[in-house]
C-alpha cells in the first residue's frame, strides 16, 4: 500500500503506477494533461513537496509520504488571478498546455513575487506550447506576479461582448483551470481503449502483418488493419496520406500506423500491441528537403516530392497607383494575432 497526500487529502493505492495515471484515472484530476508520456512537454506538471515535477515520470512507489499539488488544489484566490491574467494577456489558444504552465508559474511565484522576464522564461522552460509563441504566457505570469504582490482585486468580467471592448475568449477559464473536456478526459460506461501500432522505421516496405497472436489475447476486442478501412486516404491539401499502411506498402515516417488495437483495459494495450508481428524491409529514408529535391531521390509520394509549385509575379507598384482610377491612402492597425 502506498500513501501520499494529494491536494491536502491523504490517499492510498495498492497499484504501483505512474503518478500521471494515478492522478488522472484513479483520482480523476484531469487538469493534469497527458501530452507525451515521456517527460518532454510539461503538460502534466505538478508540485511535489513544493517543487515542479512532470507527473509522467515518477511512480507512486517513490512518493510515499510526499505532498502533491495539482491545479485543482490551488486556492480560490490563486485560481482567480491566473484565470484573469492568462485570459487578459490572450495567453490561451487550444489550452492543452496551460494547466501545466500555471503550475510552473506557481512554482516560480511561490518563491519570487517580483520576477523578471528571463526568470519567467526559465520557469516555463520545461513546458511546451505549440500555439502561442510563449510571449503572451510570459506576460500573463508577470501580470499574475503583480496581482499577488500588490494584492490587487480581480476586475469584474465582461457580461456582454461588443465591438468597443477588449473581450476575453469565452472558454478561457475552463482551459486555464483544466476543467474543459478534451477527448482524453472523457470516460463513459462500457468504454474500450485503442492504440495504433506504428512503424519502427521512417521508410520501409511492410512485407507482412500477423495479428493472430494479438487477437488471441483475452483482453483484445478488435484489431483493424488497412483491409478494414473503407476510405484509405486522408489529407488536407492533397488526399494522399494512408490511414494505415497495407502489406506491400511503404512507410513515409515513423508515425505511420500499421494497425489499430482495441482492448477492454488501457493497461493491456501495449501488451497486445507487442504481440503483432511485422516483417519489414528497411529502406534508406529521405531526411531533409534538399535531398528530397535531388533527381535521384526516392519518391516519398507517387506524384513526386514537391507538393506544389507557385509562380510569383511582381509588377510595377508606382505605375499601378499612377493609373488607378481611385487611390485610398489611410493608416490601419491590427493586433499581432
Amino acid at each position: 500500500m502506498f500513501t501520499l497526500t494529494v491536494n491536502g487529502k491523504c490517499v492510498e493505492t495498492q497499484k504501483d503506477q505512474k503518478l500521471l495515471t494515478f492522478l488522472r484515472d484513479d483520482l480523476r484530476l484531469t487538469s493534469v494533461k497527458d501530452g507525451c508520456s515521456e517527460g518532454a512537454c510539461g503538460a502534466c506538471m505538478v508540485l511535489i513537496d513544493g517543487k515542479k515535477v512532470k507527473a509522467c515520470i515518477p511512480k507512486v512507489s517513490t512518493l510515499t509520504g510526499k505532498s502533491i499539488v495539482t491545479l485543482e488544489g490551488l486556492s480560490e484566490r490563486e485560481r482567480a488571478v491566473y484565470v484573469h491574467c492568462f485570459a487578459e494577456a490572450g495567453a490561451v489558444q487550444c489550452g492543452y498546455c496551460i494547466p501545466g504552465m500555471v503550475i510552473s508559474a506557481k512554482s516560480l511565484l511561490d518563491n519570487n513575487l517580483n520576477p523578471n522576464r528571463d526568470q519567467v522564461k526559465q520557469a516555463i522552460k520545461g513546458n511546451l506550447c505549440r500555439c502561442t509563441g510563449y510571449v503572451k504566457i510570459e506576460e500573463a505570469i508577470l501580470n499574475a506576479a503583480h496581482y499577488f504582490r500588490d494584492n490587487l482585486p480581480i476586475p469584474p468580467r465582461e457580461r456582454q461582448a461588443s465591438l468597443n471592448i477588449r473581450f476575453k475568449r469565452v472558454d478561457a477559464e475552463e482551459k486555464i483551470l483544466g476543467t474543459g473536456e478534451f477527448v482524453d478526459d472523457i470516460i463513459v460506461p462500457g468504454m474500450i481503449y485503442a492504440k495504433a501500432l506504428r512503424s519502427k522505421y521512417p521508410r520501409a516496405v511492410i512485407n507482412r502483418i500477423d495479428i493472430s497472436k494479438a487477437l488471441a489475447h483475452l483482453d483484445c476486442v478488435r484489431i483493424l488493419t488497412e483491409k478494414d478501412v473503407p476510405n484509405k486516404k486522408v489529407g488536407h491539401l492533397v488526399m494522399d496520406w494512408d490511414v494505415m499502411i497495407p502489406e506491400g506498402g511503404t512507410t513515409r515516417y515513423i508515425g505511420d500506423a500499421l494497425a489499430l488495437v482495441a482492448t477492454n483495459h488501457k493497461e493491456t494495450l501495449d501488451e497486445v500491441l507487442s504481440l503483432i508481428e511485422v516483417d519489414y524491409t528497411e529502406l534508406t529514408p529521405v531526411t531533409c528537403p534538399t535531398d528530397a529535391l535531388k533527381a535521384e531521390a526516392p519518391l516519398i509520394h507517387e506524384q513526386g516530392n514537391i507538393l506544389r509549385k507557385e509562380v510569383l509575379r511582381r509588377g510595377n507598384v508606382d505605375e499601378a497607383l499612377k493609373n488607378a482610377k481611385y487611390v485610398v491612402t489611410r493608416k490601419y492597425r491590427t493586433p499581432f494575432t
